[in-house]
């Protein structure tokens, strides 16, 4: 940057990401903000030739010899750069040209620690990918989230998501914004000793949220619908279910860390699972747990008499296996993870 520090640094860390990254890097060199812009991309232990890539398209690239985990490679990227407003986002994502530009907008209120945006899927021509664009794993938690930790209040929001299609809209303060569209101040970033590195994937961004509103009581997150950054999902099931699986061994150590707080478990797969031994005994029980999904979930049944397509009954399957795949990866975390912590409360909240 020939001394002068820039408005504002991206890091992207890439794992395997080759073939999709200079997609990536090509819409950060649109942007609109210009030469006020720092990139660094963090290569974490890829196999194929991520690092190659990103020098021959004249990007700076740190490379971890191993892979270390998202947490870790964003820090390693934090470190190397320079600006007062750290964005990320991913190898995946194709940011719209003026997401920088309205990122450093929303900056005008000394209160406000980070600011996210709308991360939407680049492509919906397949059933799974407009599925995921109705109900966005990658929307922020609302607000609402911090009136009450107890299980019934949680429980009506969880039933209240499944009842509606979320409402919430326009530019308006969260609870947590998620890694693909996120930014925040260095200084906060500093104050609260940066990423849990213990964290490899899933709940990171979370994590930070949450303890930059418990260092900074005043503070605020911002979620901006107008930075926009396109999600290029790969749109096969089995993806979907993995980072399932990955949010929900991050539930995992975020309950073990915030132990006052319920975890992020899900009831359906338990209640499916009950109704399908059941049903061994009492065949009528089988019908009961392929009916569970979409009694669970009414929002896809009104959405297909709406649409009047049979598509989002699909949807409710499809979340199904989803509630299923974050269960599981919480409880194959839950009994290591809280070995480590036994002797640990004192770690960073």
């Amino acid at each position: 940057m020939n001394g002068v520090v820039p408005q504002i640094s991206v890091v992207i860390c890439s794992l395997n990401g080759a073939t999709k990254i200079g997609t990536c890097l090509a819409a950060i060199q649109r942007q609109t903000l210009g030469r006020d812009v720092e990139v660094v991309v963090v290569d974490d232990g890829s196999a194929d030739e991520t690092a190659k890539v990103v020098q021959r398209l004249g990007f700076r690239v740190l490379r971890h010899a191993t892979n270390r985990g998202l947490s870790a490679a964003r820090n390693t990227g934090i470190r190397a750069t320079s600006a007062p407003i750290i964005a990320f986002t991913d190898d995946d994502c194709i940011p719209a040209d003026d997401w920088l530009e309205r990122v450093v907008a929303e900056y005008d209120d000394p209160r406000i620690l980070a600011v996210g945006g709308t991360v939407a899927p680049f492509t919906t021509d397949n059933a799974l990918l407009r599925y995921l664009e109705a109900n966005n794993p990658l929307a922020p938690v609302e607000i609402e989230r911090t009136v009450s930790s107890s299980v019934l209040y949680r429980a009506y929001l969880y039933m209240r998501r499944n009842a509606v299609a979320p409402v919430a809209s326009g530019r308006r303060d969260v609870y947590s914004l998620v890694g693909a569209n996120f930014s925040v101040r260095r200084e906060h970033l500093d104050l609260i000793g940066l990423f849990d590195e213990r964290i490899t994937f899933g709940g990171d961004e979370e994590d930070v949220c949450r303890r930059l509103l418990l260092a900074i009581p005043n503070g605020r997150l911002v979620y901006s619908p107008a930075a926009i950054v396109a999600h290029d999902y790969n749109p096969h099931v089995r993806d979907t279910l993995r980072r399932s699986y990955a949010y929900g061994k991050g539930s995992a150590r975020a309950f073990l860390k915030n132990s006052h707080q319920f975890p992020t478990v899900f009831p359906l797969p338990a209640a499916v699972l009950a109704c399908s031994v059941l049903g061994l005994w009492h065949r009528a029980a089988f019908k009961v747990a392929a009916a569970l999904p979409l009694l669970a979930f009414p929002r896809w049944p009104v959405e297909a008499l709406r649409r009047r397509s049979i598509e989002p009954i699909g949807y409710a399957y499809i979340q199904m296996l989803q509630e299923t795949a974050s269960d599981v990866g919480f409880a194959h975390s839950f009994a290591r993870l809280r070995r480590e912590y036994m002797g640990a409360r004192g770690d960073t909240q």
